[in-house]
């Protein structure tokens, strides 16, 4: 456990080194408390069942080249409680530029008390494919160079810890250490920095009554050379059936997510997002639908449905 801890506090460090080229920016996600997992390699294995996260984004509808993003994510304990393993993909296009992304995540967790307290420590590795496409881009010069499409790969690495109780998650994370430049392989023209992100999540449940309960959340992303970006959530819960919420993207936008739990394993969500800035005069704001699958795992007992 100590050499684990000492890698992932290694890793976290390397933030601190700086770049000065325009750093590329982590897709955004409004069901964030639903999928820590893309985030933060220390939550698999927190729960004691399969879970199973799809969701897709479309953002800024009704703007041509807008970004589209779709994350699936699986993970589950495998030894008890001690130790979990998961996968998770991204698949994001913007413009001309798509990023798919497949991480592998293993977590190892140390039980603080009689109460259901956990500390976990999570790496992940994987493959960044970035790819541009030249062609579907409107242009006046059928010679032009960018005419053409090509793609490459990046290794990274993530790290994280995580605590968590029954109502209660505080997570610091970087899902991927290193950076790298975004290049154009065929002008040699730099478009940019994929940089670290440093992430911090806390979410609490409140119980109001037998039937009610508060949720809050907060995503806080601090990237080299830009202004910390934060993300407050305040959800209702009730009869751990409907979740009706409202996100605040600072200075960013403001949405409203819900999800329905159908079945004991399973939840469907929709959430919308309409900007605060310039961006709401060529836009009619975000979509993202998610579905979520709990299974439970043999010999586990159920319990109420998770609230991240």
């Amino acid at each position: 456990m100590k050499k684990i801890t000492y890698i992932i506090t290694v890793l976290l460090l390397i933030s601190l080194s700086t770049n000065k080229a325009q750093a590329q920016q982590d897709e955004q996600l409004s069901f964030q408390s639903l999928n820590p997992l893309y985030y933060n390699p220390a939550y698999a294995g927190s729960s004691n069942s399969i879970n199973i996260t799809g969701i897709g984004r479309f953002q800024w509808v009704g703007m041509e080249g807008a970004p589209n993003t779709q994350w699936l994510t699986v993970h589950a304990p495998i030894i008890g409680k001690s130790l979990g393993m998961g996968i998770h993909t991204v698949n994001d296009q913007i413009g001309s530029r798509n990023r798919t992304g497949v991480y592998y995540d293993i977590s190892s967790s140390i039980r603080l008390n009689d109460k259901g307290a956990r500390l976990a420590f999570g790496l992940s590795a994987g493959v960044d494919i970035i790819s541009r496409n030249f062609t579907s881009l409107t242009i006046h010069d059928q010679n032009d160079i960018h005419n053409s499409q090509y793609s490459y790969s990046k290794f990274n690495l993530g790290a994280g810890l995580f605590y968590y109780n029954e109502k209660t998650y505080i997570g610091l994370s970087m899902p991927r250490v290193l950076k790298y430049k975004d290049e154009d392989l065929i002008s040699n023209v730099e478009h940019g920095l994929y940089a670290q992100h440093l992430f911090l999540t806390f979410g609490q449940v409140f119980q109001l009554n037998s039937s009610f309960k508060l949720k809050a959340t907060l995503l806080a992303k601090h990237t080299p050379e830009t202004p910390i970006a934060i993300d407050l959530g305040l959800h209702t819960l009730m009869y751990d059936k409907i979740n009706v919420g409202v996100i605040y993207r600072l200075t960013e936008a403001l949405g409203v997510n819900m999800y329905y739990q159908v079945k004991n394993f399973m939840r469907i969500g929709y959430g919308y997002e309409f900007p605060l800035n310039r961006l709401a005069n060529y836009q009619t704001g975000s979509h993202e639908i998610l579905l979520q699958f709990d299974i439970k795992m043999k010999n586990s007992v159920y319990k109420s449905p998770r609230y991240f």
